[in-house]
């Protein structure tokens, strides 16, 4: 806590985390795989992978694939993000791609064009509505609501004699 003659040692915020930081007027092309938190300010484009948190800032240009434990964006991001925790997205940022995440939420004035899976349908959840699973999504099948003009029977009409 204390540095040489009496003074007081200058303490890091991340002194034991892992701290990476891409910043403004970085370009990066490729696969990138860190430990530990990660703030994005540039332009990246390949597949970005920590087992952290990505903090993707209000001009950084993501175009990718995206997996992590916590993705918070302000940015833009054209490509799928996989988060094993949560996805959050910031006021301006633009994803256009599918998320697949336990928890996920947009704060207003977001752009947002994708799919969002948020998981397994648990079984008394889904109201007994089956499930089909292609591709690994899960969309409930479809069932019919009204039944169609074809599957009725016509009144029978009685005739006089």
């Amino acid at each position: 806590m204390w540095g040489e003659k009496g003074k007081q040692k200058k303490e890091t915020i991340f002194e034991d985390d892992h701290y990476t930081f891409l910043g403004k007027g970085v370009d990066f092309k490729g696969r990138a795989q860190f430990e530990g938190t990660v703030r994005v300010d540039g332009h990246f484009e390949g597949e970005i992978a920590t087992d952290d948190t990505l903090i993707i800032g209000e001009h950084a240009i993501i175009k990718g694939t995206i997996v992590g434990g916590t993705i918070v964006s302000g940015g833009r991001v054209e490509g799928n993000i996989t988060a094993s925790e949560k996805v959050q997205l910031l006021k301006p940022a633009i994803l256009i791609g599918d998320v697949n995440a336990p928890s996920f939420s947009m704060e207003e004035g977001v752009h947002f064009r994708g799919m969002c899976d948020m998981g397994v349908v648990p079984a008394e959840a889904s109201d007994g509505i089956p499930v089909n699973i292609e591709n690994g999504h899960h969309r409930p099948q479809e069932r019919e609501l009204v039944p169609s003009l074809n599957s009725c029977e016509e009144p029978a009409i009685a005739q006089g004699v």
